[in-house]
């Protein structure tokens, strides 16, 4: 082997021995500021509040989430829906709720229109308030349309078409879900693209027993 290379051999061994007692000397100096706070003595006159049990079953996070996303996911769910349904709808999330589909009416099928405002609820719920509607070229009432609506179009047990109100009730917090987690409102402007929605977590879901948290 020449000088030469022995020198680099040399100097390759010293990097990583510097480097090595390096991290060793990190590792000390971590631990030794772990036993100062685990081992310091606490002064006689200061009481430590003893740790309440952990009476908590679930956590709640708070996701915000833009319209094209829910409108991709709301649609999504509608097509699985209306799989074996005559009569089909979509949702648009615009600067309103735009609802469009199809009703039959005098035994022929018309292009249906609503446009709807929604309100969120204290419970976590949503009113959809009906603001413009149309079913075609036809002059129907509002209230008549949306009971076409009821009887012809397929929705969710959580949805409820109300025609006297002129609005559609959507109980966010009672859909089913296989994770067992539950969902509701927590705001919705559909002009500023901003929606924030709480999801509640059991941790039984997650298989982990709330006794082993006390």
């Amino acid at each position: 082997m020449s000088d030469v290379t022995a020198r680099k051999e040399l100097k390759k061994h010293n990097k990583w021995k510097r480097l090595f007692y390096s991290l060793l000397g990190f590792n000390i100096f971590i631990f030794a500021i772990l036993a100062a706070l685990i081992f310091w003595p606490v002064s006689e006159n200061k009481i430590s509040p003893v740790p309440e049990p952990n009476t908590q079953d679930s956590s709640e996070f708070v996701v915000r989430t833009t319209k094209q996303n829910l409108n991709e996911l709301i649609n999504a769910y509608i097509d699985q829906l209306l799989v074996d349904s005559k009569h089909r709808y979509y949702i648009f999330l615009e600067d309103d709720v735009h609802l469009m589909g199809e009703l039959p009416v005098f035994s022929t099928t018309v292009p249906l229109s609503v446009h709807l405002e929604p309100l969120v609820q204290d419970n976590g719920d949503i009113i959809l308030k009906q603001r413009s509607i149309s079913i075609g070229l036809l002059e129907l009432p509002n209230q008549k349309i949306m009971e076409y609506m009821d009887k012809y179009l397929n929705m969710p047990e959580w949805v409820t078409i109300n025609p006297l109100e002129e609005e559609i009730y959507v109980a966010v917090t009672e859909m089913e879900m296989k994770s067992n987690f539950t969902v509701s409102v927590e705001h919705i402007d559909l002009e500023a693209n901003n929606l924030a929605f709480r999801i509640k977590i059991p941790y039984q879901s997650l298989g982990i027993d709330t006794l082993d948290l006390d």
